[in-house]
């Protein structure tokens, strides 16, 4: 019943998403927020909610597991677009007398709602992220395959709604016009959701949590071997905590040698108890170090996080005011995020295939720079766009007239969002397939939700680019790129300076891509150990085999 009580929660998600994508125009319309102001808001939001799932799969690990997390989220969820709903100035005006959807309409009482609500659903949407996909499996693998079991009312319920409500929200919603009601909706579908997804909590079971998060033993390893940082290196291998899997011996690699004496043992130094900060086994020090080797990789994703940030931001804004009519019909702005998650959908699983099909242990890095080079793309095509658009709104009049519709249709848009969502194909559905292959099953998660952190960390640092790249124009007496709106701001210059630095990123990765010492996906398997780690397949007496890794 789990599963497809959750179908409702997730319906409502989809509508919460079309809601949200607008909330760019919905700052600096009815807020009157500047074209930056509105930008950073929703960049340090999409930060946050991509970090805190590294925090959340720790507590998920260590002291909750993924029930509980679930049912917290949930609740932060609905509560978050209901208050952002109520934060609307009709709703929540001081005095309840103005009810214009207009800057002086809005007090500190709505900002403060809605900064609030925005921050509780970021903390639903991480939530979601860390244990809601890990949950189903495990609740489905737990009672069994549910074939044979009939199809009850949730199931035909939750299968009509995940296909009809993204369409019914890309093409009705839109339409609606007052944002009290924009949000509201969803809001109310939210709660609706959480509420029956509760009715059933009693009936639920969940795994019992680890209490010892894979994480934490990494940490281990490093204060262990600072602890021993004067210790001499033992003779024999055998001195080495965990060095015996079964009847094979195992030989550390001969990278990031220093944290080799995490797993030294002293003399009365008995056997750990699992959270020694003394004493680690050979499979969590390698462990460590492939955590450590990847760093450099890691880095190169913040610059996708930068690109990534302009598409809910500056693209939304551009297309606010532009021509939305194909003959008669007026689309919504929404149908760009649906070209965009289509793509991302398609081209993500034909990805998928492709790095099942080639089984080089190098394929994965060959589809993360692909997503790097849609990213170059999209920031071309999105500067080429932006010129044009420029261009009309010099030849109409229309720089000084923000609120002015501009004869350009909003179709131009199409390829720099579907660009968008094949940045996010290649590179989510690459990361997945190559730490599945080259680390550790241990720490598999932590790795893929450090990478939407580096990812989330480049949405903050979209602001910061911002400022820089501002501060650098208006040098020697020019005006600044960033003005408080669109059409006096020249985001054309800005998106060619992203697309400089996302080849720079290209180069950057190529070359740390082609140090890795790969390991092939059949070298994968991983061993259990003594100590409750995994080991990689090494060969005996092999004192001079490079790990899989940046060295």
């Amino acid at each position: 019943m789990a599963e497809e009580r959750k179908s409702f929660v997730r319906i409502s998600d989809v509508l919460v998403a079309y809601a949200l994508f607008v909330m760019q125009n919905y700052l600096t319309d009815v807020w009157g927020l500047s074209l930056i102001n509105a930008a950073l808001i929703l960049n340090i939001w999409n930060g946050v909610y991509r970090v805190l799932p590294l925090f959340f799969l720790y507590l998920v690990d260590k002291y909750l597991g993924h029930l509980k997390l679930l049912v917290f989220t949930s609740l932060a969820y609905a509560a978050g677009i209901t208050m952002v709903a109520v934060s609307t100035p009709p709703l929540a005006h001081a005095t309840g007398t103005c009810k214009r959807y207009e800057p002086e309409c809005v007090g500190r009482a709505q900002k403060g709602i809605l900064i609030a609500g925005l921050a509780l659903i970021a903390v639903g949407v991480a939530g979601n992220l860390v244990s809601l996909l890990p949950y189903l499996i495990w609740k489905r693998q737990s009672d069994g395959t549910s074939s044979g079991q009939g199809v009850d009312f949730y199931q035909i319920a939750g299968l009509i709604g995940v296909v009809v409500v993204p369409i019914a929200g890309a093409v009705a919603l839109p339409y609606i016009r007052p944002p009290t009601l924009k949000f509201g909706i969803p809001a109310i579908c939210s709660v609706v959701g959480t509420f029956l997804f509760l009715t059933g909590y009693s009936k639920y079971t969940d795994a019992t949590p680890l209490y010892n998060s894979p994480l934490f033993d990494v940490f281990r390893v490093f204060v262990a071997a600072s602890l021993k940082f004067f210790r001499s290196y033992p003779v024999s291998n055998r001195d080495y905590h965990g060095h015996k899997i079964g009847e094979t011996e195992f030989t550390p690699t001969r990278c990031l040698g220093g944290l080799h004496k995490a797993a030294i043992k002293l003399a009365g130094e008995g056997t750990p108890t699992g959270k020694s900060w003394t004493l680690c086994t050979v499979a969590q020090v390698e462990e460590a170090k492939i955590a450590v080797r990847m760093v450099p990789m890691w880095m190169t994703f913040i610059v996708c996080g930068v690109v990534a940030a302009i598409g809910d931001t500056y693209f939304v804004e551009q297309a606010g005011k532009l021509n939305r009519n194909i003959g008669i019909i007026k689309l919504p702005i929404q149908v760009l995020l649906l070209a965009r998650r289509s793509t991302k959908d398609w081209l993500g699983g034909m990805v998928t295939k492709l790095l099942k099909k080639f089984k080089a242990e190098w394929a994965p890095s060959y589809g993360i720079a692909a997503g790097m080079v849609c990213s170059i793309l999209c920031c071309i095509s999105a500067a080429l766009v932006e010129r044009k658009r420029l261009d009309v709104v010099r030849s109409d009049g229309l720089l000084d007239e923000p609120d002015k519709q501009i004869k350009m249709s909003i179709y131009w848009l199409v390829f720099q969002f579907v660009l968008l969502g094949g940045l996010e194909a290649f590179q989510e559905n690459s990361v997945s397939v190559y730490y599945r292959d080259q680390s550790p099953g241990s720490i598999e998660n932590y790795l893929v939700n450090i990478i939407r952190g580096v990812t989330g960390l480049g949405y903050m640092c979209s602001a910061l680019s911002v400022y820089v790249v501002g501060k650098i124009s208006e040098k020697g007496g020019r005006t600044n790129w960033f003005q408080h709106s669109l059409n006096r701001s020249r985001l054309d210059r800005y998106y060619w300076v992203l697309a400089g630095l996302s080849s720079v990123n290209l180069v950057v990765f190529v070359f740390v891509a082609s140090f890795y010492r790969y390991k092939k996906p059949e070298e994968g398997r991983k061993t259990p150990d003594a100590g409750g780690g995994y080991m990689d397949g090494y060969t005996e007496g092999d004192q001079n085999r490079s790990c899989c890794c940046f060295c």
